[in-house]
């Protein structure tokens, strides 16, 4: 063994001797410290004891980059461990894994932290998107709709969109929708708009189940949020828009302003919104495809069954005929970005400001469909079925689907007794169809 006080200027000159592989150099000052030269010239600080009866050699650093000084004073804290039988390798093993653990804790508390600041307006987008091959069009409509920042200016008519029920909670934390938090929102929001109010929380609700079934924001919604007693408190009741609907009285003033309408694609949908009992955008979604003008049928996209086919009857079809073809959708709107007619609401209460009629919505339509079935003591299964709905065992005692043939018999019926009471005839021109006077 070769032992020299290590200095800047004989670490440089040491060489690897003539024919080995590499050549090692003690320094006199350290205990274990040496030099390890190879033939290719690299050279690095080494440490070597004896630990149990073994020899230990440990790899300090390129001597290229470790002072003499640092090497030194590693070498002699390797000693100190090495001199109390302590393998400096387990414990340089035992560092990283403390490292590592210290790294996966600070990793873990900031996958913590980042969860605590999920907000309802970043998941509800990602909720939204998840279900979206599940969901109709309307029903993702809906969805965007109560959560709309609003402030825009309006695509028809003056002024700023409104901001959506939700709006107000998109800043809010998942962890601080609190039953408390969402009983005061549902509270300020059911005084002017209780029925958008009860549709907001009911999807608000959905919302929170599925959170509640992701790994990454379960938990994060207090528990019982949306079935605190101070949410079933403000919970707008269900009861129908008082006045809601046509009485007999009204159809004849009703129809005429109808008919008299600029544009003849609202007025058929208004007309045939009343005649069918459909939900407003079942009727807005239909093709072309959907009309069987031969076996007079129609097929609805149903919101609660998928669809249902109900009949064509006489009035609703010659209404249907007379539409211009321009695309797929029968009511179509050529100024509409999809190509189909958007928002009939402005145009209806227009038409009712025409005919002296109090205010009544395009769901009020259906509604009156409804009401005014009774007059033709159709059973209320048969209106059930036309309209979409599933009767109830209090109104009808068996439950039974019945044949596009039977439907039309009784909806024939409700038609004729309505345009009767509107005081429109018919002069038939063919099978099926009449001629409207």
């Amino acid at each position: 063994m070769k032992w020299e006080n290590f200095t800047a200027g004989r670490v440089t000159a040491f060489k690897c001797e003539a024919g080995k592989k590499q050549s090692i150099f003690w320094d006199g000052k350290t205990p274990g410290l040496g030099l390890r030269v190879t033939a290719a010239g690299a050279k690095s600080y080494i440490f070597e004891t004896s630990l149990n009866g073994k020899t230990l050699r440990i790899t300090i650093g390129d001597a290229a980059t470790y002072a003499i000084a640092a090497a030194q004073a590693e070498a002699a804290n390797y000693k100190a461990q090495t001199n109390k039988g302590i393998d400096p390798r387990q414990v340089k093993a035992d560092a990283k894994v403390a490292t590592q653990a210290r790294a996966a804790e600070a990793e873990a508390k900031l996958t913590r932290d980042a969860r605590e600041m999920l907000t309802l307006g970043l998941v509800w987008p990602l909720h939204v998107e998840s279900r979206r091959k599940r969901w109709s069009e309307w029903h993702i409509r809906d969805h965007e709709n109560v959560v709309r920042v609003g402030g825009v200016q309006k695509i028809r008519g003056k002024g700023l969109t409104e901001p959506g029920p939700l709006a107000s909670l998109l800043g809010v934390r998942l962890s601080d929708l609190s039953g408390q938090r969402i009983g005061e929102w549902l509270a300020k929001e059911a005084e002017t708009r209780p029925t958008q109010a009860a549709l907001s929380f009911r999807l608000l609700s959905v919302f929170v189940n599925w959170c509640n079934s992701q790994s990454e924001y379960a938990g994060l919604v207090p528990a019982g949020a949306c079935k605190a007693q101070q949410v079933r408190d403000e919970m707008p009741g269900k009861k129908a828009k008082e006045g809601d609907s046509l009485q007999r009285e009204q159809l004849a003033l009703w129809f005429k302003a109808v008919r008299e309408m600029g544009n003849p694609v609202q007025s058929a949908y208004l007309q045939a919104l009343l005649l069918t009992g459909a939900r407003r955008r079942e009727l807005g979604a239909l093709r072309w495809d959907d009309v069987d003008f031969q076996w007079l049928s129609m097929t609805i996209r149903d919101k609660v069954e998928g669809e249902r086919t109900i009949p064509l009857t006489p009035y609703v079809a010659q209404l249907l005929a007379a539409l211009p073809r321009r695309n797929e959708w029968v009511f179509s709107s050529p100024a509409a970005a999809n190509g189909r007619l958007a928002e009939p609401t402005p145009g209806h209460k227009r038409a009712l400001v025409a005919a002296g009629l109090p205010d009544l919505t395009l769901h009020g339509l259906r509604r009156s469909f409804g009401s005014l079935a009774e007059w033709t003591e159709t059973p209320a299964g048969v209106v059930a079925q036309i309209m979409g709905h599933k009767p109830s065992a209090i109104a009808e005692k068996h439950y039974r689907r019945r044949p596009l043939d039977l439907l039309r018999m009784w909806h024939v019926k409700i038609e004729g007794w309505i345009l009767e009471q509107a005081g429109i005839d018919f002069v038939p021109v063919a099978p099926g169809l009449r001629t409207i006077k």
